[in-house]
Order: structure tokens, then sequence, then C-alpha cells
């Protein structure tokens, strides 16, 4: 087939207009041709020209696609469906960590024909959920399910974001399964997909029923607790430190929360190094503020979605940039360890919430603590840990908060705050050189001064700062060969974002279907 790029028109073209415009760019008739919806987008960075920019497939006689792809707007693609390989007969394979990396890695051996067993130490979705809303409402933590740990991982409870940089064909193959399992049709073709906490609640639950009709052993409440190796190969784990699983291959995708588990590979052998990862805030605006911002006189326009931005700063010798912008969302606690605060966000699919949120993160390297492996683990909880001690005196799950005037100025308020914060159990006043290092509150002033210039949001010195972010990212790499299996441990295969592999529910899930794949190659 081929995709005819770079159709623009105005917001809330359908699909058939935009289709009839691809065909005739192309020079195409309709007749005996099948077309449909490529890549949907919204260019608003000019704000007197908003329009749509899409791509369209097009299905027409071979030579004549070849011919058309010579043009710079149209490309020949080659439709090479995912074929999963042929499973070994007894091949015993265990999976520790059910998100999204986990998650697909199960879903592809059970397709192949194998009865994986997959571990993951938090709940079910139903208990899960009632976990996490206990600890907004009443402070009780459950340190092995929250919204790091259970049914779906961290990824559950975020926007439900598929955006990724990864190009990977396997994309595809993601955005069709959890289409098929109940995620929104139009991820299909957004350029910027997501499906929204409320919705992939429901994905990750019909996935996990459907690896479970095809032989999947998903066991909940079970985490892994330590590893039998023998002549440097994997010969079983150990499950909640009572009773052990032999194996042949374990898949390793815990997430980059699962501390404990990093500290019982080091003792193993695992070859495990720090990477960069990054540390900063949550910061919050009206929707309207933002919408604004990105679209003028043209904000509240029922054709517009709620706006997203993305901004960096890469002219200092540490960047900042914004992450995980959730629109119409809020500010979770996403703590796992009692005595420390956590945040993240989340959204639902319509986007509809008072507030939009997003990241604005420091760039950490190992050189800014020991250079240990498990250094960054410890930076984070330290910072972790100051932030609950900093909101202790007041309520002791207050998250630290002040307003972006009060981070310049050095102090704790809320004084002038132009936002409602959405922090549950609540936030309190604080200064934040009180929980961070001096370089991470001089990063934080210097992006956040580089986007007051290029978004007029980010120069409103009310909107609030929730601190802190620091599970952005895994802080080690669990080293593994080409061939996905750990060179001193034979059979164990890191994966995923808490191996250092992945960053995003996208690039996860396909290092899961890689890893699988792998398995049974192997």
């Amino acid at each position: 087939m081929i995709i005819i790029q770079n159709i623009t028109a105005p917001p809330g073209t359908t699909e058939a207009e935009l289709c009839e415009k691809a065909l005739k760019t192309a020079g195409l008739s309709r007749s005996g041709i099948s077309c449909g919806l490529h890549k949907i987008s919204l260019d608003a960075r000019k704000r007197n020209d908003i329009h749509l920019v899409a791509s369209v497939w097009a299905r027409t006689d071979p030579a004549l696609e070849r011919k058309l792809s010579s043009r710079k707007d149209i490309v020949y693609a080659e439709e090479t469906p995912f074929e999963i390989p042929a499973a070994k007969k007894g091949l015993r394979v265990v999976i520790a960590g059910f998100g999204p990396a986990g998650m697909f890695a199960a879903y592809v051996l059970a397709k192949a024909g194998l009865r994986p067993v997959v571990l993951e130490r938090g709940a079910a979705m139903e208990k899960r959920i009632a976990c996490v809303e206990r600890f907004a409402a009443t402070g009780q933590l459950d340190p092995r399910s929250n919204v790091q740990f259970g049914e779906g991982g961290a990824g559950t409870f975020s926007d439900g974001k598929l955006t990724t940089r990864i190009k990977d064909p396997l994309c595809r193959f993601v955005l069709e399964t959890l289409a098929a399992h109940g995620a929104p049709e139009e991820i299909l073709t957004r350029a910027k997909p997501h499906v929204g906490t409320d919705r992939l609640r429901g994905v990750v639950k019909s996935i996990r029923e459907d690896i479970s009709a095809m032989g999947g052993d998903i066991r909940f409440e079970s985490t892994l607790t330590d590893i039998s190796v023998a002549n440097g190969a994997i010969r079983g784990v150990k499950v909640n430190g009572e009773y052990d699983i032999p194996c042949d291959a374990l898949i390793l995708a815990t997430g980059h929360s699962a501390h404990d588990t990093v500290d019982m590979l080091l003792s193993r052998g695992a070859d495990i190094i720090p990477k960069p990862f990054s540390i900063g805030v949550r910061i919050e605006h009206t929707r309207q503020q933002i919408d604004e911002s990105l679209y003028g006189e043209y904000a509240g326009d029922p054709l517009l979605p709620a706006g997203e931005y993305q901004l960096s700063n890469t002219r200092t010798e540490r960047g900042v940039y914004t992450f995980c912008m959730c629109p119409g969302g809020v500010v979770m606690a996403s703590q796992s360890e009692d005595g420390s605060i956590v945040t993240n966000g989340c959204s639902d699919f319509a986007r509809n919430g008072a507030n939009s949120n997003s990241a604005v993160l420091v760039s950490v390297t190992p050189k800014d603590y020991d250079g240990t492996p498990t250094g960054g683990i410890r930076l984070a909880r330290s910072i972790e840990q100051a932030a609950y001690k900093a909101g202790a005196g007041i309520h002791a799950h207050y998250a630290p908060a002040t307003t972006v005037g009060g981070l310049f100025e050095g102090k704790g308020t809320l004084k002038g705050a132009t936002v409602v914060p959405t922090y549950a159990p609540g936030v309190c006043e604080c200064r934040f050189d009180d929980i961070f290092p001096p370089y991470i509150i001089d990063g934080l002033k210097t992006g956040l001064s580089d986007f007051g210039r290029k978004m007029k949001a980010f120069g409103d010195m009310g909107a609030v700062l929730t601190a802190p972010e620091t599970r952005s990212s895994s802080p080690v790499r669990i080293l593994r060969t080409e061939n996905r299996v750990s060179e001193k441990i034979q059979g164990l295969y890191p994966c995923g974002e808490g191996a250092g592999y992945a960053g995003g529910i996208m690039s996860a899930a396909v290092d899961g279907i890689n890893t699988a794949k792998a398995v049974l190659m192997k």
C-alpha cells in the first residue's frame, strides 16, 4: 500500500473528506481503490492557522503504488503482519511483573502455545483500585498494591498515553491488541493516542482474561523474592519467600519501583549499572489557561481537543523538560513505600477535568551521586522521604507544594495560587530547598523561566508545583546481550522500563514482545 502524507484540512473535517482530498492529491480516482485514515494530528503552532495534518493509506495496483512512491509526499509501505514463532513444548517460562512489558510478553507466549506463569506483587484490578482509593482517602498505604504495583503496572494509573519515539513495526500490533480488548478505535489513527485511566483498566483486565483463557497462569499478590541459579543458569524462582517454581527462563519485567528486586539480583551476581534518570515536580494550571495559551481566541471550540504541550530546554548542561502531560487531569499520590511522598499525573479518556498538569523534570546522572548501581535509587528515596517529613507535621501524607513564584523567591507558599491543587490526600506549603538538592532547584528555575517565554501559561507565577516526581524512569540498567539474555545468568531476560530498556507504555510493550520472541527463538 501507499501512505499519502501531509494532507491539511480544517478541524472537524471527516475521514471521508480527508481520503477524498488525499486521493485527489495523488491523482487517483476513488473507483476500485480502498483507502482509510493512517494518522491524524492537530497543528496548533500558529493560532491563526489551526488545522489538521493527516496521512491516508491507499491500496491500488502494486506497479502504480511503486511509481507514485517516487513523490516526496507518498511513501510505499510493505504490509508485514507480526508472526509469532512456534514454541518448544515443555519450555517453562516465568514472567515477573504484569505491567505493559510483562503483559505483552505473556500474551505472545500464550499465543505461541506456552503456559507462562506470571507473578505480580500487586492485586488484581478491582482490589488494586480499592487500595488506591483507600490511600487517597485515608492515607493507609498498601506497599504491595498501589499506583506503582498491581495489575497493569504503573501505567494503569496514568493518562494511558501511547505516544513513543521508537519506530518498531510492532507498535501497530500493540495498538491493534489494545483496540481489540476495548481501547478506543481512534488510537489506531491518532498521532498522539491515549486510552485514559478509566478505560485502560478494562482493557488490561480483558487482556489478562485472554491470557488466562489461552493457558497462562497469572498470580496476583505474588512477589518474586529470590532466584535459583545453578552452573550460571536460572533454575527457578522463589515467591513471597515461601515456595519455589522451577523454570527455564525468567522474563524480568518488574517495573521501575521494584527496588528490592534490584538488591536481590545484585546479591545473585547480575550485571547492573546506574543510568541517567530525572527528578522534578508536577506543575498544575487550569485547563482553560493551557487551551488559551495554545489556541488563543479559539479556546473552548468543541472541535478542538484539550490542549497538550511538550517543552524542553537543552541549552544548558543539565536538561529540563516536561513529561507525561495530562490534559484535564489530576496529580496522583504514587508512593509505594511508607514514609515517602511521590507524585504522578493521571487523566481519564475525556480529559475534561478543571486542571491540566505535567511533570517538570531535571536530568540527573550518576555523577550527581556516588555512581554505584543503587545510588540513584537512594537519591530518589532520600528526596521522597524528605518530602514526607516536610508535611508530616500537618498531615502525614500531604505533599509539599508552592507556587512558581514561591519557588523563585525561595518560599513555600500557596498565596496567590491561580489553581486549586488536585493532589489527594492534600498539599501543604513547603520550601522546595528543604527537599531537593540545589542543582534540582536551579534546573527547575532555568526550565520554568525558559518555558515561560515559550508558552503564556508558564509565565503564571500562581501556577502550583507539587513535589516530588521521582519515578519517571528507572535509575538502573540490568545488562543484557543482543539476544536479550543476561550474560552473567543464562535464562534471565531483563525487560521493560524497570530494567532500563523502555520509557512508556508503548516502548515497554514492544520490549516485552521482543523479549518473548527471544525466549521462543532460543
